[in-house]
């Protein structure tokens, strides 16, 4: 990343990063999903979470080798990010693929509706902040693929909740102090590039009026002291876990 990118993401909580990924290794991954998912990107079995937002399936990129050089540049990029002092680092936290399906459609793993504007921090049982989300898009998509949108400096709220709590609403309705900060339009992408979010920053999308998957690829990271909060997490098993355990070891390896 270039100094300007990193203040930008600093200063309003999200980032674009234009050609940031290796064409090769977006044929890799775009290659891979649909491998697994099906050219429709909804052939894969369900993963327990049925939302509009996207279908999604793991990625385990840690175990394919260019896929893990991938992660681990993520970790140097993010390290920057995070502006922790000297000592502190970045985890890997999960990968997986996330198609937008077409909103025409009828789909077998829903994943065809909109974005509801919300902030993913709750969702993922962790007792800090720092984390962030890599989103890769695998494809040239523009707004009519349903991109997303951020709400800049919304990251300096804090937690404003999670969205199961909003009912029918969305987070701009429940907490009405988001619309007045400025939103950005929905993104643009070429393949390759990439947007980066807090996990605090609120950030939607609209719905994928094409005929077609939004193809996109999600690696997400967290700082290395991060610990299980002791909730039910979306993102990772707590089976056998203890409250404040530490994420670390091979299933969340260090990446910096």
């Amino acid at each position: 990343m270039t100094a300007e990118e990193i203040a930008h993401y600093r200063e309003f909580g999200w980032v674009k990063l234009s050609g940031f990924v290796d064409p090769a290794i977006v044929r890799t991954l775009l290659d891979i999903a649909r491998q697994r998912m099906g050219e429709d990107g909804d052939s894969n079995a369900a993963y327990g979470l049925n939302q509009p937002y996207f279908n999604a399936e793991y990625g385990g990129g840690l175990a394919i080798p260019p896929i893990r050089a991938l992660l681990e540049g993520v970790g140097r990029n993010a390290k920057a990010l995070m502006a922790r002092k000297a000592g502190s680092g970045v985890r890997y936290f999960t990968d997986f693929f996330a198609p937008k399906l077409p909103s025409s459609k009828k789909t077998r793993n829903a994943g065809n509706g909109p974005t509801a504007f919300h902030q993913d921090f709750i969702t993922f049982a962790v007792d800090r902040t720092g984390g962030m989300t890599f989103w890769l898009a695998l494809e040239d998509y523009g707004p009519e693929f349903g991109t997303m949108s951020f709400v800049s400096r919304s990251d300096r709220l804090g937690v404003v909740g999670g969205y199961h709590t909003y009912g029918d609403a969305d987070l701009l309705d429940v907490y009405s102090e988001l619309r007045d900060l400025e939103m950005s339009a929905p993104m643009s992408y070429a393949a390759g590039d990439v947007t980066v979010h807090s996990h605090l920053t609120v950030h939607g999308a609209g719905m994928n009026l094409t005929d077609r998957p939004r193809w996109a690829y999600l690696m997400l990271v967290q700082p290395a002291d991060v610990c299980w909060n002791g909730a039910p997490s979306e993102a990772f098993d707590t089976t056998g876990m203890e409250l404040h355990q530490r994420l670390d070891g091979d299933r969340f390896p260090r990446l910096d």
